[in-house]
């Protein structure tokens, strides 16, 4: 297996309080591959390509080395109580296809690189504590299909352009310092 797998999936336990022992199995002193954790799957190469922790009643922050699982393809980490920012580290997640972050309690704002994510097909983040615009570099998501960003505390501009301009007003919902129209202002 890839060290920096187990380093970025350590870091990550690391950084959770895990009341039920879902993460259990992410100890590299019983089990040395990552692959065989649990909530964990991989291809063929032995690369980390999904991880699955959704309702788990997880809480605590994302570690930034969840940037270094370069082949990771989704990760849903939805329904916990996850708080603290999204790594700024995701955007060197460049095989991702799916980032399912909604219904925790993530704050601050969303990261400018997650526009580097050009594989990114569905992003959601509702649901959340978010604050600050809706980055212009997400409107750059050339494959971006559905896009989640209701119920946060975001404010500013919707950027009305490219990946952007096809995802439906619900999908930004309940931010009421958000607003649709005007030119883009990236600070408010």
């Amino acid at each position: 297996s890839f060290p920096k797998n187990v380093d970025a999936l350590t870091a990550l336990r690391k950084g959770l309080s895990d009341p039920d022992g879902v993460l259990t199995s992410w100890d590299p002193r019983l089990a040395t591959d990552p692959c065989e954790w649990f909530h964990v799957t991989c291809d063929g190469a032995n690369r980390v390509t999904r991880l699955d922790l959704a309702k788990h009643r997880l809480s605590g922050t994302l570690a930034p080395e969840l940037g270094q699982l370069d082949q990771l393809q989704y990760m849903e980490i939805f329904g916990n109580n996850i708080q603290g920012q999204i790594p700024s580290e995701l955007g060197g997640l460049t095989n991702l296809v799916s980032l399912d972050l909604q219904d925790n309690s993530i704050s601050g704002p969303i990261p400018a690189t997650l526009g580097n994510i050009k594989s990114l097909k569905f992003l959601r983040l509702s649901h959340n504590r978010q604050t600050g615009p809706i980055p212009r570099e997400l409107a750059g998501l050339p494959n971006l299909r559905v896009a989640d960003f209701s119920n946060n505390n975001l404010c500013g501009t919707i950027p009305a352009t490219g990946a952007l301009k096809n995802i439906p007003p619900n999908s930004f919902a309940n931010n009421p310092r958000l607003h649709q129209g005007g030119a883009y202002v990236s600070s408010c």
